[in-house]
Order: C-alpha cells, then sequence, then structure tokens
C-alpha cells in the first residue's frame, strides 16, 4: 500500500469522523443520531441508549424512545433529561417523547458556529495526516530510498488529495448550514 493510498485512507475516515460529529448537531428536525452521546445508567454501568432503547421518528419534530426493559424507562428518562440537549422528556407509560422545540435564530447561528468549528477539526486532522505523510516522503528522498522525481511527484498527488478532502468537508459543512438554517 502506498503512502499516498495511506494518507487517503485517513482523511477518509476524517471526512466519516467529521459527518459523525455533524449529526450530533441540532437542525430544525428530530434526528436519531442526536441522542449518540447519551448514556444511561443501565443497573450501575454506563451504557449508551442506543444499546438499551429504541429511537424512532413518529413526526418530524418528535423522538419516540422506548426501553427495551420498561424497568428502565425512567433511567432512560433520566439520561435525556441530564444531557446538554436542552430538551425535556416527556413519559407515556414505557415510551418516552422529545419534541424538538423550534430553533431561534440565535440558537440556529450558535449551531453554525457549532458545525463551523467540527469541520475545521476536520481540516486540520486532514492537514496534520498531510504533515506526517509528507514528512515520511522527505525522509524516504533523504535516505535516498526514493528519488527526488518520484518524491515531487508523490508531493504533488498528496496535495491533490488533501485538497479534494478538504473541498469535501467544506461541501458537507454547506450542507449541513442549509440544513441548519432552514426555517
Amino acid at each position: 500500500m502506498s503512502l499516498i493510498d495511506q494518507a487517503k485512507e485517513q482523511m477518509a475516515k476524517t471526512v466519516e469522523n467529521t459527518k459523525e460529529n455533524f449529526s450530533g448537531i441540532r437542525t430544525g428536525r428530530a434526528n436519531p443520531a442526536l441522542l449518540n452521546g447519551i448514556m444511561v445508567d443501565y443497573y450501575g454501568a454506563p451504557t449508551p441508549i442506543k444499546a438499551v432503547a429504541s429511537i424512532g421518528v413518529p413526526e418530524p419534530r418528535t423522538l419516540a424512545v422506548t426501553p427495551f426493559d420498561a424497568s428502565q424507562a425512567a433511567a432512560v428518562e433520566k439520561a435525556i433529561r441530564n444531557s446538554d440537549l436542552g430538551i425535556s422528556p416527556n413519559r407515556d407509560g414505557n415510551v418516552i417523547r422529545l419534541t424538538m422545540p423550534e430553533l431561534t435564530e440565535d440558537r440556529r447561528k450558535e449551531y453554525v458556529k457549532l458545525a463551523k468549528g467540527k469541520a475545521e477539526d476536520g481540516k486540520v486532522a486532514v492537514r496534520n495526516i498531510r504533515r506526517k505523510t509528507k514528512e515520511t516522503i522527505d525522509k524516504s528522498v533523504k535516505d535516498g530510498d526514493m528519488g527526488e522525481d518520484e518524491g515531487d511527484r508523490l508531493l504533488k498527488e498528496l496535495d491533490k488529495v488533501t485538497k479534494s478532502i478538504t473541498d469535501e468537508i467544506d461541501a458537507l459543512l454547506e450542507t449541513k448550514q442549509k440544513e441548519i438554517m432552514e426555517v
């Protein structure tokens, strides 16, 4: 596997990670990914909410969380209430309903800033991968394992890959911004 292929693979993982980070940012619609980071105290062990309950979207602005174990409904409700989502759960027997409030303009702008921060984190990770790969190429040229022309060719290819990946992250950010600002 060439250095460029390794860098591409690592950068692709960074893009996936950035997408995942974006999915946790609220938009006007209900999205089960909003609950990804929530841990439930399940019989004394912190457990991801997805492992103890099913999450559905019955209406565009409502999430329905149904614990697999009915006795754990209170623990699931408590975990949601204590999270930083700012949503108060309504318990209806076994089902916990979360109604997403309308986002204010200020709140939308905050979420756009958050999205930009996460996109920038992704770009920084891509640049770090590029820097490490470049150092490896430079070292190989210096040690004589690779010719200067080959090193220059690889660096140009690395720059092309880096540019395409950062453009992809920018496109993801653009899409997320439109989603957030959509009323």
